[in-house]
């Protein structure tokens, strides 16, 4: 009777910690709505998706928002396609190839590199990285789309490659027993048994790191170069949609045009990131099913 009450009073617990957290969130959102909304009484929804001026400041205002959508589709398109490979293949490494002395002393350093603060990586791109580019590419500023998808992929790949491990780890050892069996060598075994079977684990992992890219704030405003422009090469500088907000928040006077411009750009990356979680699960469940059925 005593262990009966106690766990009702713990499955009490976590569905009170549950339901606080649903409504902590609803009330956040409904705030962002409430202040975002407003500004489509002075512009129309079409004109600040897909208007190619943010001015502000000038009278009359721009608020189109279509370069910083650009900038933070491109930005999270670049960084990944840098992070997903390298985060996914040095797993692959630290779960199957590397010996167990080699592993112990790489993996602590990745996951400190998941710790770092993105403020001392967007300060790296800014003091390094960009004088470096220019020197390198020629090219008139280092603070550019580039610059910022690299110091993404510095941050992506850590939390990509720690959770692909543990996808790798949980792959059954039967499985990769019965493969060697049947003659597979340790490279076919990999490519066509353990993937296959983590796949659902490594999706997991791929929208987990690319989540933190596409809403991450300071590395970006540090050194994407913030120019509100739509760019005609990797190294033209961007601003991404958290950089906005961030950069003029303190600057919009309360309950202007600008104030509530910037909370409608909030509610377009809320979209934008709820829509791609949705796309990321539904690939993730997809993947799991091929998975489950190739095995």
């Amino acid at each position: 009777m005593k262990r009966q009450s106690i766990d009702k009073g713990v499955h009490s617990l976590f569905l009170a910690i549950a339901l606080f957290s649903i409504i902590f969130l609803s009330l956040i959102m409904l705030f962002l709505f409430k202040e975002g909304i407003p500004i489509f009484d002075f512009i129309t929804v079409k004109d600040f998706l897909f208007g190619q001026y943010w001015y502000p400041t000038d009278d009359p205002a721009d608020f189109g928002i279509f370069p910083l959508i650009l900038g933070s589709i491109y930005v999270t398109i670049v960084s990944g396609l840098i992070a997903i490979p390298l985060g996914v293949m040095t797993a692959v490494y630290l779960a199957e190839i590397a010996t167990p002395r080699v592993a112990e002393i790489v993996k602590p350093i990745v996951e400190l590199m998941a710790s770092m603060p993105s403020v001392i990586i967007g300060f790296f791109g800014m003091v390094v990285v960009a004088p470096f580019l220019q020197q390198v590419f020629n090219i008139p500023v280092g603070l550019n789309m580039f610059n910022a998808s690299l110091m993404l992929a510095f941050m992506a790949i850590p939390t990509i490659c720690s959770l692909c491990e543990d996808a790798i780890f949980s792959v059954p050892t039967a499985l990769k027993e019965a493969s060697f069996a049947l003659g597979a060598t340790h490279l076919e075994t990999i490519v066509k048994v353990v993937i296959p079977a983590s796949l659902s684990g490594i999706c997991t992992a791929v929208i987990l790191g690319l989540s933190r890219a596409i809403g991450e704030t300071m590395v970006v405003l540090m050194a994407a170069g913030g120019a509100a422009m739509i760019p005609m090469s990797i190294f033209d500088p961007v601003r991404p949609l958290p950089a906005s907000i961030a950069a003029e928040m303190a600057e919009a006077p309360f309950r202007s045009e600008h104030y509530h411009a910037l909370f409608a750009i909030g509610i377009v990356l809320f979209v934008f990131t709820f829509l791609f979680n949705i796309l990321a699960d539904y690939i993730s469940y997809r993947f799991r099913q091929t998975g489950e059925a190739s095995l």
